[in-house]
């Protein structure tokens, strides 16, 4: 060990160094705001595979996104546009098989813990589950249903469906009213055996659904959204 670095002089002692760099951590917190640009991401992940957190001891909560490492592109987008409010690059997951063998499962970063960002979690979650606030309208726009559909949305033969396992019938059929209201999208929804609901439609109200999100979907995604031509 190099006991050089514990100096004991007023100037160079970890009481010192300690002090700075938490005030400098206050300043740099206290200084970040949400673009309407990061609200949207944000939210669009929460609908989707993004999670906050709030720790056993920690008073503000932080937000994770992981994606499989065949989304890197992905994930780096979404790092990119929130990267004032992450402190430390993406990295990798690993996994484990039986035999011991060590496989890459995904990549992922996740932000420093933030009121603002607590303040998704008292509107998303109740009990540490993730829910649909009745407000849901003031909070969903064009940016923030193309991030939902990145995330959790699939398309087959033509039409788009939404993975919405993590909500109630009750909020899917907020959800619902919300889109059609906002968007104009009528869509609906079945049970996917014991995995809960899922969000689809049809090929009419897909090919609006594109038109909408179509401008946000980055390169690496546009599968999602790449419809075949009609005969009809």
């Amino acid at each position: 060990m190099n006991y050089n670095l514990y100096m004991v002089n007023t100037v160079g002692s970890l009481k010192v160094i300690n002090k700075y760099w938490q005030k400098k951590w206050i300043e740099i917190k206290n200084s970040l705001s949400l673009t309407n640009e990061q609200r949207s991401v944000i939210v669009g992940s929460i609908l989707g595979d993004g999670t906050l957190r709030l720790g056993e001891r920690a008073i503000n909560v932080n937000l994770k996104i992981e994606h499989g490492l065949a989304q890197q592109e992905y994930v780096l987008w979404k790092y990119n546009i929130l990267r004032p409010w992450v402190f430390t690059e993406p990295k990798i997951s690993y996994r484990y098989r039986e035999n011991g063998e060590r496989y890459v499962k995904s990549l992922w970063f996740r932000t420093i813990r933030h009121p603002l960002l607590t303040g998704f979690y008292e509107l998303f979650y109740k009990n540490g589950k993730k829910i649909i606030p009745l407000d849901i309208d003031q909070y969903l726009d064009s940016l923030g249903m193309a991030v939902w559909v990145m995330d959790d949305g699939s398309l087959n033969q033509n039409k788009i469906d939404i993975s919405t396992y993590s909500f109630i019938e009750l909020e899917i059929n907020l959800l619902l009213r919300v889109l059609d209201k906002k968007f104009g999208l009528n869509g609906n929804y079945y049970r996917d055996r014991d995995k809960g609901y899922r969000m689809y439609f049809n090929v009419k109200e897909t090919e609006k659904l594109v038109e909408i999100i179509k401008p946000y979907i980055i390169d690496s995604m546009k599968y999602k959204i790449t419809l075949k031509p009609r005969n009809d």
